[in-house]
C-alpha cells in the first residue's frame, strides 16, 4: 500500500512550489516574456542585415557622379570673306534647320567678278582654239616642205651629174672638132700650095676651103657647147646649193611645230587658270550667302546690317539640338568596373526627368592633363587628390531628348557595372 502510494506521487507532476499570496506563477511567466522578445530581435536584427546586404549589393551594381554636364560642338558662324552686311534673317534663341539663310553679304562685287572671270575664259578658249587649229595645218605642211625639199636636192644633185657628163661630152666634141680642124687646115695648106703649082682643080681648091671653114665653125660651135655645159653644171651646183638651203629650213620646221604646240598648251594652260579663276569667283559669290551648316540655336550673335566683316569674323554661334552627349568626370576609384557599352541612367535636374544611355568612351587622362597647367607632382610638397576621368555617355536613339536639353546642363549619370 505504501509503495502503491508512492508510484502515485511520483507521476502527480512536478509544478512550482506555491507560497503565500500566489506570487509562485508571476514568476514563471516572466523567463517565457523574455526568450520571446530575444527571439524577435534575434529576428529583427537578421532581417535588418539580409535587407542591409541587399540594398548594399543593389547600390554596388551602380557608379554615380554630380560632376557632369551635357556637352556638344559648337558652331561657330563667320565669314569666309569681306563683305557688306545687307541681312540678318535670326536672333539669338531661335531655331533654325540646316541651311537655313542666316546672314546675307552684299554681292555686287563677287557678281562683277564672276562676270569678269567669264569674259576672261572666253578669250583664253578662243585663243586655245586658234592655236590648237594651226599645229595640225602646221604639221601637214611641215612633212610636205621636208618631203619637198628633199626631192629638190635629189633633182639637183641628178641635175649636176647630167650637166657635167653634157660637159664632157661637149669637151670630147671640141677635142674632135679641133682635130679634124687642123687635119683641113693642114689639107688646106697643101692644095693651096698644089693650086698654085696647079696640080689640083679649082674645085678641089674650093672644096677644101669650104671644108676649112667648116671645120673652124665646127671648132667655134663646140668651143661654146662647152662654155654652155659649164655654164649649166655652174646653174645645177647653184640649183643643188638652193635645194640644200631649202631642205635645211624644212627640217627646222619640226622645231617651229614644236613651238606651236607649245603654244597650244600654253593657252589651254590658260584656259584652265581662266576656269578656276570663275570657279574661285563664283565660290566668293556664293559665300555671300551664310547659311547654318547644322540644326540648333542661334546664340552670341553680333552681326548687325550695315556691318563690314572681314573672313574670319564670327558673326554668331549654332548650338546643335542633335549631336549631344554627356560627359561625366568619375573618380579614378570608381572606374574599376567601368567598360564601354555599359548601360547608364541619366537624370537631368533641370527637367527632373531620367533618360537612357550608354558609355561610348573613356578619356585616355585625366581631367587635369588636359589643363593649361597641369602640376608637377614631382616638385614642392606632394599632397594627393583623387584624380576624376571624363566619361563621354551618349543618349539611346529613340528618346529625342534634343527638344528638351540644352548644353551645359548639370546631370547626374548612374552607370551600371555589374
Amino acid at each position: 500500500m505504501s509503495e502503491e502510494k508512492q508510484v502515485n506521487d511520483d507521476r502527480q507532476p512536478q509544478g512550482p512550489e506555491t507560497t503565500q499570496g500566489g506570487s509562485q506563477p508571476a514568476a514563471s511567466a516572466r523567463p517565457k516574456l523574455n526568450k520571446k522578445k530575444k527571439r524577435i530581435l534575434l529576428a529583427t536584427i537578421v532581417v535588418l542585415l539580409a535587407g542591409g546586404f541587399f540594398v548594399w549589393r543593389y547600390y554596388a551594381q551602380f557608379v554615380t557622379t554630380d560632376d557632369a554636364q551635357i556637352e556638344a560642338y559648337l558652331h561657330p558662324i563667320s565669314a569666309r570673306i569681306s563683305g557688306y552686311v545687307t541681312k540678318v534673317t535670326v536672333d539669338d534663341t531661335q531655331y533654325v534647320e540646316k541651311g537655313t539663310v542666316l546672314v546675307q553679304l552684299d554681292p555686287s562685287d563677287y557678281q562683277v567678278a564672276v562676270e569678269l572671270a567669264k569674259a576672261k575664259l572666253a578669250q583664253a578658249q578662243a585663243e586655245a582654239a586658234a592655236a590648237m587649229a594651226g599645229v595640225p595645218i602646221t604639221s601637214v605642211s611641215t612633212l610636205s616642205q621636208v618631203h619637198s625639199a628633199e626631192a629638190d636636192v635629189q633633182g639637183a644633185e641628178a641635175g649636176i651629174l647630167a650637166a657635167e657628163k653634157a660637159f664632157q661630152e661637149a669637151e670630147a666634141r671640141l677635142a674632135e672638132v679641133e682635130a679634124n680642124n687642123v687635119k683641113v687646115q693642114e689639107d688646106l695648106g697643101r692644095y693651096r700650095q698644089l693650086i698654085v703649082k696647079r696640080e689640083i682643080s679649082r674645085q678641089r681648091y674650093d672644096q677644101a676651103v669650104a671644108a676649112s671653114k667648116a671645120s673652124a665653125a665646127a671648132v667655134i660651135g663646140a668651143q661654146a657647147g662647152v662654155a654652155a655645159s659649164e655654164q649649166q653644171v655652174t646653174q645645177a651646183r647653184s640649183r643643188l646649193r638652193q635645194a640644200e638651203a631649202e631642205l635645211r629650213s624644212a627640217h627646222t620646221r619640226p622645231q617651229q611645230l614644236q613651238a606651236m604646240r607649245a603654244r597650244a598648251q600654253a593657252a589651254a594652260a590658260a584656259v584652265e587658270e581662266a576656269q578656276a579663276e570663275l570657279h574661285r569667283a563664283e565660290l566668293n559669290l556664293e559665300y555671300t550667302t551664310i547659311v547654318a551648316p547644322a540644326d540648333g540655336i542661334v546664340g552670341k550673335r553680333t552681326a548687325v546690317v550695315g556691318q563690314n566683316v572681314s573672313p574670319g569674323q564670327t558673326l554668331l554661334v549654332i548650338v546643335p539640338t542633335r549631336d549631344i552627349w554627356v560627359t561625366a568626370n568619375f573618380k579614378e576609384t570608381q572606374l574599376k568596373n567601368m567598360r564601354v557599352g555599359q548601360p547608364v541612367e541619366i537624370h537631368v535636374d533641370a527637367y527632373d526627368r531620367d533618360f537612357r544611355g550608354k558609355i561610348e568612351g573613356i578619356a585616355g587622362a585625366t581631367g587635369v592633363q588636359f589643363s593649361l597647367l597641369p602640376p608637377e607632382n614631382a616638385t614642392g610638397n606632394y599632397v594627393k587628390v583623387v584624380q576624376r576621368v571624363p566619361v563621354r555617355i551618349v543618349f539611346d536613339p529613340g528618346q529625342d531628348p534634343r527638344h528638351l536639353l540644352q548644353v551645359g546642363l548639370s546631370v547626374e549619370p548612374r552607370v551600371r557595372v555589374r
